[in-house]
């Protein structure tokens, strides 16, 4: 197998191939028969669906879809910057020296929209000389309101993760005008010959408290209490203040103490109703085990080559510029698998051979390790630069606005956070 040089990318960027692609045979880290977690979607379901493979239709399972495989990229280009392994353009939003200083830093590779990102948008940057410029305004915000396929130059120089995983700009003065650009690069992970499996839940309380310990109430700043004359009232039906029981019912379980009956999960529906298969039983949620996984990474080509870099007029640094951004995702790729596969609780998965990058269609095979590939990566980025492209190294620090953090204090005293299975 051959190592992928950077004289060989810039042919086969520069050529007819189609794609670079990538597939991972994977098993679960505990062996056959080991038991794996998909992610669950709304009502706590799978996402499962029967798929053709070698003229067949099999039963399979979605362990990581194509956001979450992005997240994962992303964030593996981030610990590789932290560790000054690569150099990569990243805008970051630092809430440290503010009254959310909890949440630490948002950068560009973590923000779901990336560059377009609202809390990019609702946040401003220190000029230089003590005026606080909303970033739309910025530099990078230019590059963005100008950015198009035709034209991506600056944009490149601020942000190239935007023209690998893809952006939309709907947050912007243009709205749903706001420019696109198609996810150059998409993975995913799917288990293949798919059982479901069962789950039981339940727990023991060591305490031993009975449901009949009861009632529970609610005082007024959310704790609870057995005394009624130190819960906070409310009105019954009858308009008469009363006693305002915790949760639904009162009893100890709804603070989590008490015993809960071991059951069957099933999956249910907005009506907390068991959700039926074609033979009217409760679907499970229990995990599957499996006959194997896959993870199956493509690389579009001819995606990146709409992309233009005009510099002085001339459109000479067109092919750096896709090379580098087609190292970069090779970088990506790799870089994510680089400490195995822990998607999740319970969903642990282990490489059963050698990965390799292929070009379909051709006989012709690349290894790509993690040195390599950042060598690579830094070795197109330094072409592209002497080709005239910006490259924006040092990065650039935001502050978020007083209203964002607000916002984000107001949340957390209002509820907490809401959060999606998920990551777009």
């Amino acid at each position: 197998m051959n190592s992928l040089t950077l004289d060989r990318l810039k042919e086969i960027v520069s050529g007819n191939a189609a794609a670079l692609r990538r597939v991972v045979e994977l098993q679960p880290a505990g062996g056959p028969g080991a038991k794996v977690f998909p992610p669950t979607y709304e009502g706590g379901k799978y996402a499962t669906e029967k798929r053709r493979i070698n003229g067949e239709l099999v039963d399979c399972v979605l362990l990581d879809s194509v956001q979450s495989q992005a997240n994962r990229m992303e964030l593996a280009l981030q610990e590789a910057v932290d560790e000054r392994r690569i150099s990569l353009p990243v805008i970051t939003v630092d809430f440290s020296d503010t009254g959310a200083w909890f949440i630490g830093r948002v950068t560009s590779l973590e923000a779901p929209h990336r560059i377009a990102d609202a809390i990019l948008r609702d946040s401003n940057w220190d000029d230089g000389k003590g005026k606080k410029v909303p970033f739309r305004k910025t530099p990078a915000g230019a590059a963005l309101d100008a950015a198009s396929l035709q034209n991506a130059t600056a944009l490149f120089g601020y942000c190239p993760t935007a023209l690998v995983f893809g952006m939309w700009d709907s947050t912007g003065a243009r709205g749903g005008l706001g420019v696109k650009f198609p996810r150059a690069i998409v993975s995913e992970i799917i288990g293949i010959g798919a059982v479901p499996g069962q789950r039981t839940g339940g727990r023991l309380d060591p305490l031993q408290i009975s449901s009949k310990a009861g009632p529970v109430y609610e005082t007024e700043d959310g704790d609870w209490t057995l005394d009624p004359t130190k819960a906070k009232r409310k009105k019954d039906k009858h308009g008469n203040e009363v006693p305002a029981l915790y949760g639904e019912k009162g009893k100890p379980s709804e603070i989590n103490h008490g015993n809960v009956t071991p059951s069957l999960v099933v999956q249910k529906d907005n009506r907390d109703q068991p959700i039926l298969d074609e033979f009217d039983k409760p679907i499970p949620i229990g995990g599957f085990t499996i006959d194997r996984a896959q993870q199956i990474t493509v690389i579009s080509l001819p995606a990146l080559r709409r992309l233009r870099f005009p510099v002085n007029g001339n459109n000479n640094a067109d092919l750096p510029g896709r090379v580098a951004l087609t190292a970069l995702a090779l970088c990506a790729a790799t870089l994510s698998s680089e400490k195995g596969y822990n998607l999740r609780s319970q969903c642990d998965l282990v490489a059963s051979g050698v990965p390799q990058w292929e070009i379909p269609g051709q006989n012709e095979a690349f290894s790509l390790n993690a040195e390599d590939a950042v060598k690579l990566f830094n070795q197109a980025v330094k072409e592209a630069q002497n080709a005239g492209l910006p490259w924006n190294a040092a990065g650039m620090k935001l502050t978020p606005r007083d209203d964002l953090v607000e916002m984000v204090l107001r949340s957390r005293e209002r509820g907490g956070e809401e959060q999606g299975e998920e990551e777009a």
